[in-house]
């Protein structure tokens, strides 16, 4: 398996396309080496926050994330219609967190186009849960050619 997690750097000018760039290179690498699966860390861009609305599109998205998350989607865009390898596209909690010294809850909830809300309809997780949910993905292969989310 390749796990992809592959940025063009916030503060790019041209970070839309090396983001596409750059992930169509990882895509044929991991082809060209005979690896049947790819995970894709995305954005929480492209999570629907109501129907046909994602979050990318709302007027509270951040203007100087907006490059990075059109690149993400167009890229799932184009994984949705992968036939070779056996993809997957994780997208994280709308707001993702370190945690203090390293603390991490040790479990999250996961759901597919939507964000995961938590009782104070917040979508957070730590960068130390996030990581357990990357691992759990690439050991366990819960998910096949679909995008999914993880929070707490």
């Amino acid at each position: 398996m390749v796990i992809s997690a592959y940025n063009a750097g916030w503060a790019n000018p041209n970070l839309y396309n090396e983001f596409l760039e750059g992930a169509a290179a990882i895509e044929k690498a991991t082809k060209l080496a005979g690896i049947k699966r790819l995970l894709v860390i995305g954005g929480a861009g492209n999570l629907y926050i109501q129907p046909g609305v994602q979050v990318v599109d709302t007027p509270a998205f951040p203007a100087e994330w907006k490059p990075g998350a059109l690149a993400a989607r167009k890229y799932l865009n184009m994984l949705q219609n992968e036939e070779v390898l056996d993809w997957v596209f994780l997208s994280p909690a709308l707001e993702i967190h370190q945690g203090t010294s390293g603390i991490r809850k040790g479990t999250y909830r996961t759901g597919l186009d939507t964000p995961v809300f938590d009782a104070a309809n917040r979508s957070v997780i730590y960068v130390e849960d996030l990581a357990v949910a990357i691992v759990d993905e690439a050991e366990k292969t819960a998910y096949t050619r679909q995008r999914f989310t993880v929070a707490y």
